[in-house]
């Protein structure tokens, strides 16, 4: 069960939090900290609330005359937060789906919305991926056939390897593969020398 609270206990709690690390929450610059960081968790970790979890808009292929069965890819950045750490990690994105010719195909801006609802959460970066990829995935199943192949690659840099703990810059990558991009190393191959830049 989730419990409930109310914004004067999270602003208690932002107090608390600031008095454990060593700060003094009532000192000038700190005024009306905990009510924006309370406004701002709202915006940070909207992916909590379900109801700002994006409509997908799907579209039967081929109703416009143009029957699609070609690589989609729209690529962008995204921002989530280390559940073990509570610290940043954010990165690019690409994106990648082959419609059924018989099925559906998406609203593109869709994409992004969907990466951005489910990385407003306490994260790691290999559920990331596949969240992003089972929702989509599935929207494109309903009543129709299933998309030919889908796929991201989510390349991150992670601050909770880089301002501690080991204290080195770099970043992790990760790939979700579904239908021909994992089944058909030419697909793969064609989509990740687009990734890389090739």
């Amino acid at each position: 069960m989730v419990e409930t609270y109310t914004e004067e206990h999270k602003e208690k709690m932002v107090e608390d939090m600031l008095r454990a690390i060593g700060e003094n929450p009532n000192r000038e610059g700190l005024k009306g900290t905990p009510k924006r960081i309370v406004k701002m968790w709202k915006e940070l970790f909207r992916g909590y609330d379900k109801s700002q979890k994006p409509v997908v808009t799907v579209f039967d292929n081929g109703t416009d005359g143009v029957r699609t069965d070609g690589m989609i890819i729209d690529d962008g950045t995204y921002y989530s937060h280390c559940e073990h750490h509570m610290v940043p990690f954010f990165g690019n994105y690409w994106f990648a789906y082959i419609p059924n010719p018989a099925g559906k195909i998406l609203g593109i801006s869709k994409v992004a919305r969907i990466v951005d609802f489910f990385a407003a959460k306490m994260q790691i970066q290999e559920r990331l991926g596949r969240e992003i990829v089972d929702e989509l995935w599935n929207s494109l199943s309903v009543n129709t056939p299933e998309p030919v192949g889908m796929a991201i690659v989510m390349k991150g840099k992670h601050l909770c390897k880089s301002m501690r703990g080991v204290k080195k810059e770099g970043q992790m990558t990760t790939i979700e593969l579904r239908g021909a991009f994992k089944d058909q190393a030419v697909t793969r191959a064609e989509f990740l020398k687009f990734v890389n830049g090739n």
